[in-house]
């Protein structure tokens, strides 16, 4: 199975987290699906020319999440993920990206108001461009 990660080698972000956070939305997006049988770690490292330690410790901690489970014998398998997890998870990301966002605004002294009317001008244009207009 081919799954879309694209790393960025240049970036300060450590590759295994580049990895594992595209690989948790994903599955809590639901694009890859309950049950669906992941590369094994080998095969993932390989396709992504990372080291298999690397991959060894996304599929160690997206486990550890609960996201993903490893049958011995038989590979690595999405889990179920239930309505309230997803949505806790999404709740997660979403803040978690909002809070280093607010973060740079803070290092480059942003005022509360001025990022605030950014988020907004932002949000209205990537829902307006990317689902049509007057669609929200």
């Amino acid at each position: 199975m081919w799954i879309p990660i694209q790393l960025n080698e240049n970036s300060a972000e450590p590759l295994y987290h580049q990895i594992e956070s595209q690989l948790r939305s994903l599955i809590i997006s639901g694009q890859i699906k309950e049950g669906i049988l992941l590369p094994s770690i080998r095969e993932f490292a390989g396709g992504l020319n990372c080291s298999v330690i690397t991959v060894r410790r996304v599929y160690q901690d997206l486990e550890n999440e609960g996201l993903l489970r490893t049958k011995q014998g038989t590979g690595t398998f999405v889990a179920k993920v239930g309505d309230s997890q997803r949505e806790i998870f999404k709740r997660e990301a979403v803040e978690e990206a909002l809070s280093s966002a607010v973060d740079v605004g803070i290092s480059v002294k942003c005022e509360e108001e001025e990022l605030k009317q950014l988020f907004l001008k932002i949000l209205h244009s990537k829902y307006h461009s990317e689902k049509g207009e007057g669609e929200a």
